[in-house]
């Protein structure tokens, strides 16, 4: 039965079927969100990091930017992070359980269906978090990871960022030209023969 119906078609009726465990996920998402937007208020007004809040943007450096984004990313975890995984995890778990067999076998079937589609989360691949940690490293080598933004120009933090991608394009471009001349000489070039 759910294998005629299309993907929005099921996902309404199963909303329809099974609207309280809905409504409670929603719920307990929302509240996610919020307690995230409050651990980030706290730490922003206890961290050291930032002069409890008080510091100004002149003041900041590199060194600070990655301490508070990691510091955050572990409060994040530690208060909203893990009892949200074990609310949606237990819940999910109790919420299958009490599943009857006919609809376990309707989303297994489901589930089979879709696994031969292709999935595009639409993410960007880890890109800018690469070039973001490519640039700390051009910094800490140029020497000024904990030179605070207002001690030099704008200009020196933009143009490092092109340097950083330049050294990125010298590093990572150099070895992948070699490989594809490598591979086209040895598997593209016979098989064009």
């Amino acid at each position: 039965m759910s294998e005629e119906l299309s993907d929005d078609q099921f996902w309404k009726k199963k909303i329809r079927e099974h609207w309280k465990p809905f409504i409670v996920m929603i719920i307990a998402c929302i509240c996610a969100f919020i307690g995230a937007l409050l651990v980030l208020i706290w730490f922003i007004e206890t961290s050291p990091i930032g002069a409890h809040g008080q510091a100004f943007v002149g003041d900041w450096n590199l060194d600070w930017i990655v301490g508070f984004y990691i510091l955050y990313i572990l409060w994040t975890l530690l208060f909203v992070g893990i009892p949200a995984g074990l609310f949606f995890g237990l819940g999910g778990y109790l919420w299958w359980r009490r599943l009857p067999a006919e609809e376990k076998q309707d989303f297994k079937a489901r589930e089979k269906k879709e696994t031969h589609k292709k999935r595009n989360a639409g993410g960007g691949g880890g890109g800018s978090f690469f070039m973001f940690i490519a640039y700390c490293i051009y910094i800490a080598v140029d020497g000024n990871y904990f030179t605070t933004f207002g001690s030099l120009p704008y200009t020196y933090w933009l143009y490092s960022m092109f340097l950083t991608l330049m050294w990125i394009l010298i590093v990572l471009g150099i070895p992948a030209g070699i490989i594809v001349l490598i591979v086209y000489f040895t598997v593209w070039r016979k098989k064009s023969e």
